[in-house]
């Protein structure tokens, strides 16, 4: 899955914010049991960026709450 900057995130509705936070945890899931099982990393830098846009959605999920922007 590409990574999605807040431009982006923002353009997605409800549903479309659930389904990539779904999409994303799993991922991210999956990344850490390979690496928990000593397979060889892909892309380091991976979970990072999972994880990032993890949180760049959360804040923006926040924000339409809020009444934001």
């Amino acid at each position: 899955m590409a990574i999605l900057r807040s431009k982006d995130i923002r353009k997605l509705s409800e549903k479309e914010l659930e389904k990539k936070m779904d999409e994303l945890r799993l991922e991210l899931a999956k990344e850490k049991a390979n690496i928990s099982i000593g397979a060889s990393v892909t892309s380091p830098g991976r979970i990072k960026e999972i994880r990032k846009t993890i949180a760049r959605i959360l804040s923006v999920k926040k924000e339409k709450s809020k009444g934001g922007s």
